[in-house]
């Protein structure tokens, strides 16, 4: 995983009142990925129609963000991804 500025090329796209809503392939392009859930992860991901979250604060933080006043705390950030990425690796053989 890379953190820290994406080098993303943008290219003009249409207004969002002349885009059409498809599943197709942007023209020129096809898909690069073909993505099937297992058995065991479809029951895991449960009712996508459930209210699994608090909107309450969803919306707190979506004002602060457009009112520019929400802080990131890239230290708690960094803390979780290394206590994630240490959950994915093996233990160490000492």
């Amino acid at each position: 995983m890379k953190i820290g500025p994406i080098d993303v090329k943008h290219t003009p796209s249409a207004a969002p009142a002349d885009r059409k809503s498809s599943n197709a392939p942007v023209s020129g392009t096809e898909a690069s990925a073909k993505v099937e859930l297992s058995s065991q992860a479809a029951l895991q991901g449960g009712d996508a129609s459930r209210a699994d979250f608090d909107k309450a604060k969803v919306d707190r933080i979506s004002q602060a963000i457009r009112d520019g006043k929400f802080d990131v705390n890239a230290e708690a950030i960094a803390d979780k991804l290394i206590a994630n990425a240490r959950e994915l690796l093996p233990p160490a053989a000492h």
